[in-house]
């Protein structure tokens, strides 16, 4: 077991050297930092859901988005980082070095991505054609972490993966939670 977490942490590293080493610099670490920024705190995520809550149409998939990231800051944030408590790749490595503050010192997951996937599969569950843009720029957020060396690989899949399944509960339970509201609606009105 030892052995393949040491193959793992190889691989995470090497990863994250070849993009330090061979990526970075210039008009691209703006680029990059720009995409990081736009996942703090999920806040574009969060803009958009509240913006689709407006709209008869989408109010279920805002609604899911925000219950999905509400779902994924509570197992990622609150509880695995906390409990695993990973050191950031810059602090292990002194090869490395974050082109941002990561904002906490905990590595694993990825929160930004974590919040990214579930959100754009919420939106996907209702609204495939824009949630296929939102993995898009989910794809590119959880990039941008890699790219500033503060999460490995291994963070983002961890992220990425946790987000999907936040994604389709919050979905669902938006789904059924408010069919149940419709429903009593309906038999209020009779």
């Amino acid at each position: 077991m030892e052995v393949l977490l040491d193959i793992i942490r190889a691989f995470d590293f090497d990863i994250l050297y070849e993009i330090s080493t061979h990526w970075r610099g210039g008009t691209s670490d703006i680029v990059w930092k720009c995409f990081s920024i736009l996942g703090n705190g999920g806040a574009i995520w969060i803009a958009a859901a509240i913006v689709l809550l407006f709209f008869r149409k989408t109010r279920r998939a805002g609604a899911a988005m925000l219950v999905a990231m509400l779902i994924g800051l509570l197992i990622g944030n609150v509880w695995l980082k906390e409990w695993i408590m990973r050191p950031r790749p810059f602090v292990t490595h002194a090869e490395l070095t974050a082109l941002l503050d990561p904002g906490d010192q905990w590595s694993f997951p990825s929160g930004h991505t974590l919040s990214s996937f579930a959100a754009a599969t919420a939106l996907c569950f209702f609204h495939r054609k824009s949630g296929a843009l939102a993995y898009v720029l989910a794809i590119l957020i959880a990039f941008s972490r890699l790219y500033a060396s503060v999460h490995y690989p291994t963070d983002v899949l961890a992220g990425l993966l946790l987000g999907i399944l936040c994604g389709l509960v919050g979905a669902w339970l938006t789904d059924r939670i408010m069919d149940r509201i419709h429903t009593l609606r309906l038999r209020k009105g009779a």
